[in-house]
């Protein structure tokens, strides 16, 4: 009997980490009845990034880019992913944007 590994991708698991983030938010004001917050569009999930912890709603697609994947990284060794505030990027809003900008 041979051990198995996970065929879940870094990616799968990150998808896994907000969609249980969004859901355990509860029914507070601004969110539906799932949990999710009423101005984000399907398909999209708000991050907070820099100092201001400025909010921008992005595209799921973006975690498909190893770019994004390695910003998500570093978001999970220095803020993690279980808290209130949602997801934090810790790196500049000029940097996000022109890496989000390209990805696109």
């Amino acid at each position: 009997m041979g051990i198995r590994k996970s065929n879940k991708s870094p990616q799968a698991a990150v998808i896994k980490q907000i969609r249980k983030r969004c859901s355990s938010l509860g029914k507070k004001q601004g969110y539906d009845e799932v949990g999710f917050p009423v101005d984000v569009p399907k398909g999209h999930f708000p991050v907070y990034v820099g100092e201001k912890r400025s909010r921008y709603i992005v595209p799921i697609s973006l975690l498909t880019h190893p770019q994004f994947q390695s910003l998500l990284q570093l978001a999970e060794e220095e803020f993690g992913f279980d808290h209130e505030m949602g997801i934090r990027i810790p790196c500049e809003e000029v940097v996000f944007q022109s890496l989000t900008s390209m990805l696109r």
